[in-house]
C-alpha cells in the first residue's frame, strides 16, 4: 500500500504543482472498495475551500484514469489538512513554529532518558537540513526529520485564530476581486476540514464537511 501511495504521489504531483497546490499526504486504505485519500494544500498558503478540492479531484481523476496505477475500482477522496493538521513535510515544522504539536518517532532517541519515542510541546522550527526542534517541559530537543513516524498540530485557541485569519484573508481578497460583493467565507469550527469525494469512473462530486 505504501509503495502504491508513493507511485500515486509521483503521478499527481506535477499536475497539482502546475495548478498551484501541494500534496500533503497520500494514503490508500484497503477494503472491498479501496479508498484513495489525497490531502492537499494551496501553495500560496491561503485557506483551502470546497472549490479547491473539486478542482483537484477532477484533475487528479483524469490523470489517474490515464496512468491507471490502481487496477481495481476505488473511491477518490480529496481533503484539506484541517486545523490540527498532520505535519508531513520538513517545511511544515518551520511554517508552524510557535504552535503546539505532537511528534512520534519510528525509533527512540537513545540519548533521551527512558528512550522516548513520543514528544509534545511547542514547535521551535527546523535546524540544518534534517532537524526538527520542539520545546518540551524538559527543554528543547532536536529530532531527526527522517526518524519521525507521524506528527500533527495540537488544537489550541491560538491555532484556531490563526486558521480563521487565513480563511478571512482569502474571503476578503475574493470579495475585492468581485467588486466588493460578499465572497465565499468559510466558517471554521475547531476540527473542520474540507473533503470532496469522487468514485473512480464516476463524475459525481460530493463536497462534505468532514468532522
Amino acid at each position: 500500500m505504501a509503495d502504491l501511495a508513493q507511485q500515486v504521489t509521483r503521478i499527481i504531483e506535477p499536475i497539482m504543482t502546475e495548478m498551484g497546490y501541494e500534496v500533503v499526504r497520500v494514503q490508500l486504505q484497503g477494503g472491498k472498495r479501496p479508498v484513495l485519500q489525497i490531502m492537499a494544500d494551496r501553495a500560496d498558503g491561503q485557506a483551502m475551500v470546497v472549490d479547491d478540492c473539486a478542482d483537484i479531484s477532477r484533475a487528479v481523476s483524469a490523470v489517474l484514469d490515464v496512468e491507471d496505477p490502481i487496477p481495481d475500482a476505488y473511491h477518490l477522496e480529496i481533503s484539506s489538512p484541517g486545523i490540527d493538521r498532520p505535519l508531513t513535510r520538513f517545511k511544515d515544522f518551520a511554517n508552524y513554529a510557535g504552535f503546539e504539536a505532537k511528534i512520534e518517532l519510528q525509533h527512540h532517541v537513545v540519548r533521551e532518558p527512558g528512550q522516548r519515542r513520543k514528544f509534545s510541546g511547542t514547535l521551535v522550527g527546523t535546524q540544518d537540513d534534517d532537524g526538527v526542534v520542539i520545546a518540551t517541559e524538559e527543554g528543547e530537543i532536536a529530532l531527526p526529520f527522517d526518524n519521525i513516524l507521524k506528527a500533527k498540530l495540537i488544537l489550541t485557541d491560538e491555532l484556531i485564530a490563526h486558521e480563521q485569519a487565513k480563511a478571512a484573508g482569502r474571503s476578503d481578497a475574493q470579495g475585492g476581486a468581485q467588486g466588493g460583493t460578499q465572497g465565499g467565507a468559510m466558517d471554521l469550527d475547531d476540527d473542520t476540514d474540507i473533503t470532496t469525494e469522487l468514485d473512480h469512473h464516476n463524475d459525481q462530486l460530493e463536497p462534505i464537511n468532514d468532522k
